[in-house]
């Protein structure tokens, strides 16, 4: 399944993501944290592999077409996980 958002929103997401997480959704999937960091606009090919993101050029950065929603779903759970703990230490 694709998906299709600006690369200021993956970043913000990935801004977002609790202290740890990229570490967390690596060792979760199985890939290395640089793969991950890809998946997020990052830029190194030789430590990490690319993950099936395509960057348009375009408003907000550009639009990203994640052919792998799987890091993307993952950190989507994470976050929400997040905020369910704040919520009940509010």
């Amino acid at each position: 399944m694709t998906k299709t958002i600006t690369f200021n929103e993956l970043r913000k997401i990935k801004d977002s993501l609790p202290d740890g997480s990229t570490h967390r959704i690596a060792d979760e999937l199985g890939l290395s944290v640089e793969t991950v960091r890809n998946y997020f606009g990052g830029q190194n090919f030789q430590d990490g592999k690319s993950c099936g993101i395509h960057i348009e050029p375009g408003p907000d950065g550009g639009l990203v077409v994640l052919d792998d929603t799987t890091i993307f779903e993952r950190a989507m759970q994470i976050l929400a996980e997040a905020q369910d703990a704040a919520a009940r230490h509010a």
